[in-house]
């Protein structure tokens, strides 16, 4: 079953750290995002293969925007 990444802030993405078919376990670091001049790692929510990257470093993103989708 898909997991969906979603934006946990509003903010810009830095760092992106996996590319589609790479094997993540849970709390690997995905990407880094910054918020209010603070970097924050985001963070696989389960064990999977990404399947997708929605966003480019340099995006901005809304809080809930979908980042990534993990199988």
């Amino acid at each position: 079953m898909a997991e969906e990444l979603l934006a946990p802030m509003v903010g810009k993405i830095l760092k992106i750290k996996v590319k589609p078919g790479d094997a993540v376990r849970e709390d690997d670091e995905i990407m880094v995002m910054e918020s209010m001049k603070l970097e924050t790692g985001i963070h696989a929510p389960c064990d999977g293969v990404v399947k997708e990257i929605k966003v480019a470093e340099g995006d901005r993103v809304e809080e809930d925007d979908l980042l990534a989708i993990i199988e």
